[in-house]
């Protein structure tokens, strides 16, 4: 079974007052029977690790460059990230690929360097409303998949977060038949690809997931956990969130 991850990205949201919502979730969960990740704006990752102290929370970068290193102003590599102190990295956003033009190749390659820095990556794979509209979710879901996840990835250094992009911070959710359409079609094509591996990759769901829905969507099967944006800014959301997982 694919262990169970509630992951919240800060966006371009957060500073050094923030890591007070970090000491409130450590208290509001020591012990927690899944994973927690908290994806901060770079500024805050070093500080957010230390901040922790060995607590039961991992941080992580939203982004990296495909390089190493180099002349590419404003980027951060997937070496840097690893010594602030990240575990894990967010690529394939739909904010990264429609506000930087990241293509699948340009995520599949970002992956490639996350992996060779001993980063576990989460990649992003999801469909406009235009795309659900017209019927080519599965389509757009499997070609994003195919294309952005590199080879030789395992159930410890990949999972993959369906974020339907007409569903992030809209409030708006699909149904719990489309969540289920499309994550299975997920795990059919990962267990495709990469064998039993496949059958143990978490699968996030993220799209305006918030305490009073959680519930309802982690009972949806293959679904492992969340990819949680804005509610996942205040320690009490995120915890509802959280609570909700650890009963699914």
């Amino acid at each position: 079974m694919p262990r169970k991850l509630a992951a919240g990205n800060w966006k371009m949201n957060g500073d050094g007052a923030s890591l007070a919502e970090i000491d409130a979730l450590l208290q509001a969960h020591p012990a927690p029977g899944i994973d927690i990740l908290i994806c901060p704006p770079a500024t805050l990752i070093e500080r957010m690790v230390r901040r922790i102290a060995g607590g039961a929370i991992a941080v992580g970068g939203q982004t990296c460059h495909t390089a190493a290193s180099g002349a590419h102003t404003g980027d951060i590599s997937a070496s840097m990230l690893a010594e602030a102190g990240a575990s894990h990295v967010i690529l394939g956003h739909s904010e990264r690929r429609a506000d930087h033009g990241e293509s699948d190749g340009t995520i599949r390659a970002q992956a490639e360097a996350a992996l060779a820095a001993g980063l576990r990556t989460i990649i992003c794979v999801g469909e406009t409303e235009a795309e659900r509209d017209a019927d080519v979710t599965l389509e757009v879901v499997g070609g994003q998949l195919a294309g952005s996840v590199p080879d030789g990835v395992t159930a410890g250094t990949l999972t993959v977060a369906y974020e339907p992009v007409w569903a992030i911070g809209t409030g708006r959710v699909p149904t719990t038949d489309q969540i289920a359409q499309v994550h299975d079609a997920i795990r059919a094509q990962l267990v495709d690809r990469f064998g039993d591996a496949g059958a143990e990759m978490a699968i996030l769901y993220g799209g305006s997931v918030k305490p009073g829905n959680a519930a309802e969507i982690f009972a949806v099967a293959n679904v492992d956990g969340a990819l949680v944006g804005g509610a996942s800014l205040k320690a009490a959301d995120f915890s509802g969130i959280i609570t909700a997982l650890e009963g699914a």
